[in-house]
């Protein structure tokens, strides 16, 4: 939270809910809440700072921000302030291909420590999925292997946030989100959809994006949850820096320093994939992400937040 200084006339405090034309502020002083009126597109999110004078909020300067890309492209906030991006992900719905890259990408770029949060521990189909995936990412990120129907190892990722961390669950509908925010904050009792037989997918059930301050310590953002990430904080250049399972191979410059890692002489990445230490099918989901981001290159407005927040 928070914390007065000779700057602040007004009262300091985050923004814990967003309901389209008004704010719901916690103060820092002494935990008391109140609406505020904003207008509709104000570019208020959850977890922003502010100061509250006479009616007249002020958002004070973000450390970090989240951002998705919707169907038409457009840029929205998730969340602003934090610095944990949590991927959850399971065996049923398992996520479409290349999620959990995107997401790890998505995390570094802006600013936040990406961990992998693999739910629904109790379903049969779960130790397979298990060992398929931690091979892959352990060497990247953390990774908690939980159930939100059972608590296993619901106690560990308490922990971790009771550390001070402001985290996000995000992920695919059904995989748990809202389930998992229930078990760390049970009087907040948040509706789950149950999932669908034939499709394997759950109806998504949160509507307006709310942050907790848990008990132990921390705080979590709940969000309406969205399938994917727009890559709107990437660059073609960044990209393999950022990517995961690609660490090492980046830590040796390659020839040119503009390498997309596709067939240039003396690429650090190629020479790591020619070893056996880059897998090749992460290999691949590279090369479609970069796709992705150099089309995303073209377009003004990606580059121009960019820049803006390079130099902020």
């Amino acid at each position: 939270m928070l914390k007065e200084n000779k700057e602040n006339t007004g009262r300091l405090g985050v923004i814990v809910a967003h309901y389209g034309v008004a704010v719901d502020v916690l103060f820092a002083d002494d935990n008391s809440r109140t609406m505020v009126r904003v207008k509709r597109n104000s570019g208020h999110v959850v977890g922003d700072n502010v100061e509250v004078e006479a009616e007249i909020l002020t958002r004070l300067e973000r450390t970090s921000e989240l951002a998705r890309m919707d169907a038409r492209g457009g840029i929205h906030i998730v969340g602003a302030n934090l610095d944990i991006l949590c991927i959850v992900v399971t065996c049923e719905p398992i996520p479409s291909p290349g999620f959990i890259d995107r997401a790890i990408v998505a995390a570094r770029a802006s600013g936040h420590t990406p961990v992998l949060v693999l739910n629904k521990s109790d379903l049969a189909c779960f130790k397979d999925y298990e060992k398929a995936v931690r091979p892959l990412y352990n060497d990247s990120v953390e990774i908690f292997s939980i159930s939100a129907e059972t608590n296993d190892n619901l106690e560990e990722l308490k922990q971790f946030f009771s550390k001070g961390h402001r985290g996000i669950f995000v992920g695919s509908t059904g995989v748990g989100k809202s389930s998992i925010l229930n078990k760390f904050l049970p009087e907040i009792n948040l509706a789950t959809g149950e999932i669908s037989e034939s499709k394997k997918r759950g109806r998504h059930t949160t509507t307006v994006s709310t942050l907790h301050i848990l008990e132990d310590g921390g705080e979590l953002v709940d969000s309406p949850g969205f399938n994917d990430f727009g890559l709107v904080d990437t660059s073609v250049a960044e990209l393999a820096y950022y990517f995961p399972g690609f660490e090492a191979a980046t830590e040796t410059p390659c020839k040119f320093r503009d390498c997309k890692h596709r067939n240039e002489p003396g690429c650090s990445v190629m020479d790591a994939l020619a070893a056996g230490n880059i897998n090749r099918d992460r290999y691949k989901t590279y090369l479609q992400i970069l796709e992705e981001v150099e089309a995303i290159d073209l377009q003004p407005r990606y580059r121009e937040r960019r820049s803006r927040r390079k130099k902020n």
